[in-house]
């Protein structure tokens, strides 16, 4: 061996000598972080080594892990609105540690009053475009009818809008409602919404955690290219049996929490219902309305490294409305998760969910039933590894399987003028495969990076129409309209039969650099891939729209989304201020053609056109977050457009093929909610809102051909409905009452839209039977609505 060799080989003995020594000389310290009232785990909570720079954050399971040289140190758990823990610890071994942290006053007020200092956005960590609002905070937000309602508190963020009064639809920097992943314990939630929209479907005497990924979606998550609202479910009180409910104006609302398995668990149980039902029958109508649903979790610690957790959701809402028809549709979900410490820097979680959504319409007068439904099966692996302090990796796998049932249509009698109709039945099968890494490269710069595979693969099990040209859509130059294209037969697919294969890398990148203390500025871009599409051609969700998989006609939706932003904490960090640019486009968004029907559609293919959407605009978010009084101002000023070209099938496209405002255009929408307490026994809140008309088309002119009346129009969405804006307010009321007294009630009064503004849901056009003059109709959801509301807890 010559020289030269022997010196590489000592020197690499040297370099792993040292990378061992230095090994042997660091060590880790790991735990949960609980809520020392109900055991709950804390996700979000800062734990970190005083005096330096090495800390970390609890995830969504309250599990945390840090790393550091050998040594004496005092650690520390802050949660904002939680009393600081301490503790000195000797860094000599790798330890576990379980932290119980205090609300910083055990009166609820005064927790509600700093809740909004742990919803600002961590300066330190280079995610952006992400809100999180707590539970507490969103009970003290005034609501229609007095009901709380996550959905349309979310609507008061910066970038959020809704899609019309009385809708639990909602958009995000333009996009669309099927654009938005809603997850209830991992588990898609396909419909948000409670009696057509007056309320959505999350219970928040149940829920723990409520985030809004606008942007900068991490890689874990996939399937949309909007966002992703994350609704997490109370583990259930590990401490005590606890009893939260409330009395209101429509419907009333009961939770049963406590520990089980002889402390080894816990459990919770939460169930609302309507009984508007039973008002209207008592008031004469012939007409009803109602809802419930039910929210069950339990968890059982097998061992310090074991956890299992089961949950489940099921909701109901139904409607008869006399001779014309009786509805109802509803959501079923259910999760088995197992969370596994391999040691204290790696962390798992395996979850098998179920998911389903399913409508049944029935038309009286025509004499028919309408069945319709779509299922999924998803399997979740993921893991989180802390190498140290400075880089952290996620990681993991998941697939999911669909079965669309688009509709049966079956007559309810032999006179019936509607014949039996079974439309295809589709399956498909999502697979994702993602790694991310949050890397400290110095103490002022962090950055975020990470990619996701996506695969997509349309089965067979029922037959497909073949198209001359395989175009499904053409244009009829004659007519100067989009026509179905010509069938020249079908082909059979075998069931699970693979039809189509779509694969898409989807990199994800953030960066924070820290200005000082107090500010620090942030960029990111991500691209998302969306392969399940919400046919429907009217502006907000209802129960009749029909999901449908990308497929031989259909393509998958591309995202690519840029985004810049300023933080800033004010006076001790009392005041922040969040500002946000964000640049997003979107190929392959589904497009209608003039006329479409999408209703018992069994190619909807020859329906629509496939175009690209663009949107951006400037997101402000002004807080205040301790006193007396708080609250945010959220201002957006944004553009969101679509255009559809011919393409294949010939033809201008749709608006001629130009660029054209989409459905979800808000130019400013301006956000004010605000709470004071007056006193121990008065809290009072507002809210304010301003949003610029949703674009409409509107008749343009009339004429008249031999015997027939026809309508000409505007382009496409040219018009807009007036400006919606209103204002809320709500006073709480806290009788007096002994601290040691486990009954805690409160009273809130609430008055909705105070100066009854009747803000247009609709503007339709006909013509006066009286006086044959055309005229336009305002059709207006709500005026002032008053509620009151009692509230308790045991």
């Amino acid at each position: 061996m010559n020289k030269q060799k022997r010196k590489k080989i000592v020197l690499l003995f040297t370099l792993l000598a040292s990378l061992i020594l230095s090994a042997q000389e660091n060590f880790t310290v790991s735990g949960t972080v609980k809520d020392a009232s109900n055991g709950e785990t804390v996700f979000g909570a800062s734990v970190f080594l005083k005096g330096t720079n090495i800390g970390a954050i609890s995830n969504e399971y309250g599990f945390y892990s840090i790393t550091a040289k050998k040594g004496t140190y005092t650690l520390i758990v802050s949660y904002l609105g939680f009393s600081n823990t301490s503790q000195e610890i000797v860094l000599d071994k790798d330890q576990k540690l379980v932290f119980e942290i205090t609300e910083s006053s055990t009166e609820l007020e005064e927790v509600v009053i700093n809740a909004e200092e742990s919803e600002r956005v961590n300066i330190q960590t280079p995610q952006m475009s992400v809100s999180k609002i707590k539970v507490e905070t969103i009970k003290k937000m005034p609501v229609v009818l007095g009901e709380v309602d996550i959905i349309k508190s979310i609507q008061m963020l910066p970038g959020v809008t809704n899609n019309g009064e009385a809708s639990s639809g909602f958009n995000v920097r333009g996009g669309a409602s099927d654009q938005n992943l809603v997850l209830l314990d991992e588990a898609i939630i396909y419909n948000t919404s409670h009696l057509l929209g007056f309320f959505s479907v999350f219970n928040a005497d149940a829920i723990k955690d409520v985030k809004l990924y606008k942007g900068g979606i991490p890689a874990r998550f996939g399937g949309r290219v909007s966002s992703v609202l994350d609704v997490r479910q109370k583990d259930g009180n590990s401490k005590e049996f606890n009893l939260t409910g409330g009395i209101g104006v429509i419907s009333s609302r009961l939770a049963a929490e406590g520990p089980v398995f002889k402390d080894k668990g816990s459990f919770l149980v939460a169930g609302r219902s309507s009984y508007a039902h039973l008002l209207l029958k008592a008031a004469g109508e012939d007409n009803s309305a109602s809802f419930y649903d039910l929210n069950l979790k339990t968890n059982y610690k097998l061992n310090e490294n074991n956890k299992l957790y089961l949950s489940g959701y099921f909701g109901r809402d139904s409607f008869d409305f006399g001779n014309s028809f009786e509805s109802s549709y509803g959501n079923l979900s259910g999760n088995l998760r197992w969370n596994h410490i391999f040691n204290d820097r790696l962390f798992s979680n395996v979850s098998l969910i179920y998911s389903k959504y399913d409508y049944k319409l029935a038309l009286k007068f025509f004499e028919f039933d309408w069945v319709s439904s779509i299922n999924n099966y998803n399997l979740k692996y993921d893991l989180k590894y802390y190498f140290n302090d400075a880089f952290k990796l996620d990681f993991g796998v998941n697939g999911i399987y669909y079965d669309f049932d688009p509709g049966e249509i079956n007559p309810t009698s032999e006179t019936s003028a509607i014949n039996p109709l079974k439309l295809d039945q589709k399956r498909a099968f999502e697979g994702g495969l993602y790694i991310n890494a949050e890397h400290k490269l110095s103490d002022k710069l962090t950055a975020q990076y990470g990619l996701r595979y996506s695969t997509f693969t349309r089965l067979g099990g029922q037959p497909l129409t073949d198209y001359e040209n395989d175009l499904p859509v053409v244009y009829n130059n004659d007519l100067g309209i989009y026509e179905a294209g010509t069938e020249i037969g079908e082909t059979n697919y075998k069931k699970n039969e693979t039809i189509k294969n779509f694969g898409n890398l989807e990199p994800r990148l953030a960066l924070s650099y820290q200005l000082n203390e107090s500010s620090a500025v942030k960029a990111g871009y991500s691209r998302v891939s969306q392969y399940i599409h919400l046919l429907s051609n009217t502006n907000s969700v209802t129960p009749l729209d029909v999901w449908t998989p990308s497929g031989k006609f259909i393509k998958p939706q591309l995202s690519d989304q840029y985004a810049l932003g300023y933080f800033k904490d004010f006076t001790n960090k009392i005041y922040s201020l969040e500002a946000e640019v964000y640049y997003k486009t979107v190929d392959n968004r589904i497009d209608y053609i003039d006329g479409s029907d999408l209703i018992g559609q069994n190619t909807i293919e020859t329906e629509i056109l496939n175009g690209e959407s663009r949107a951006y605009g400037l997101e402000l978010l002004f807080r205040k977050s301790k006193g007396d009084f708080t609250g945010w101002l959220a201002y957006t000023i944004s553009k969101a457009e679509q255009r559809t070209l011919g393409g294949n099938a010939g033809g201008p496209g749709i608006n001629n093929g130009n660029w054209y405002k989409s459905s979800h255009d808000r130019t400013h929408d301006v956000s004010l909610t605000g709470a004071y307490k007056f006193n121990d026994k008065w809290t009072f809140g507002a809210n304010a809102v301003y949003q610029t008309g949703r674009p409409v088309t509107y008749p343009t002119g009339q004429y008249q051909y031999e015997d027939l009346s026809i309508t000409s129009f505007s382009e496409r969405n040219a018009n807009r409905l007036p400006s919606y804006h209103r204002l809320d307010i709500s006073a709480t009321y806290v009788p007096n009452r002994k601290p040691e007294n486990r009954w805690k009630g409160e009273w809130v009064f609430g008055i909705y839209n105070v100066y009854n503004r009747k803000n247009a849901a609709s503007i339709s056009f006909g013509q006066n039977r009286e006086t044959g003059a055309n005229e336009a109709t305002r059709t207006a959801i709500f005026g002032i609505v008053p509620s009151v509301s009692y509230n308790f807890k045991f």
